[in-house]
């Protein structure tokens, strides 16, 4: 039996193993912005590198004020590449504040959902979270009230080690205080977190579901694969 779980936090504990893209994007078509989903795709790689590169994203920003930071982001791209027409240009703080409103509901009810399982598992194991982060992780999972169940934070903006490196896997091992393969390494994405889980040693839990990209993958390298959250705890009862 384990010792320790490592969970992702990013799609693994916020929206039940959907790419943000996605949710992002419903988010977008929910209030009625007229973009296509293919350019809304080249605004979230826009965003994404531009937040990795100027980290305008301050340690207590919760998610709301992130995800503000990233649409404002989103739409600079948008509008300067002309893909927003004109007409809405006038319309964009109304937009952010809608679509983040949105998300931010919809990241409250999915990390509810996940609460409950991190409940039952805190009872028995130790629970780290090791995620790839903008330096301000605790103030998200603080503000959803998950942050009593992790004895530890491994965020990469923090450590200064992201994923696919193994490395900060190492680093949540290293913070459970037990043998590699007495941890079970959780997340939704195959490339960041099984395979550089696997590789330091931990048994390790594909959280299956919706990519950036549908690729085919070696179903049978992770110890299990799940499509809900709860199912961990069938394979491992507590």
């Amino acid at each position: 039996m384990p010792q320790a779980f490592l969970f992702d936090y990013g799609g693994t504990l916020d929206t039940s193993a959907r790419h943000w893209a996605g949710v992002l994007f419903e988010g977008y078509v929910h209030v009625g912005v007229p973009v296509s989903e293919p350019h809304f795709r080249d605004a979230y790689v826009y965003a994404e590198r531009k937040l990795a590169r100027e980290m305008p994203v301050l340690p207590h920003d919760d998610f709301h004020a992130l995800l503000v930071k990233k649409l404002h982001a989103e739409f600079e791209f948008l509008v300067s590449e002309q893909l927003l027409p004109v007409a809405h240009h006038a319309e964009v703080p109304h937009y952010v504040a809608r679509i983040a409103d949105y998300l931010d509901d919809f990241a409250r009810r999915q990390t509810s959902q996940s609460a409950q399982v991190l409940e039952t598992l805190s009872s028995r194991y130790r629970l780290i979270l090791v995620s790839n982060f903008y330096g301000n992780l605790h103030a998200v999972v603080e503000r959803y009230g998950l942050d009593r169940y992790f004895e530890t934070i491994v965020e990469s903006a923090v450590v200064g080690v992201r994923k696919p490196d193994p490395a900060i896997w190492q680093l949540g091992v290293d913070a459970a205080g037990c043998a590699a393969a007495d941890c079970v390494a959780v997340g939704d994405s195959y490339d960041k977190d099984i395979l550089p889980a696997r590789a330091v040693g931990c048994q390790t839990v594909w959280f299956k579901g919706e990519e950036w990209k549908p690729t085919e993958r070696d179903e049978s390298l992770p110890t299990h694969l799940i499509t809900s959250l709860p199912q961990l705890l069938q394979c491992y009862p507590v």
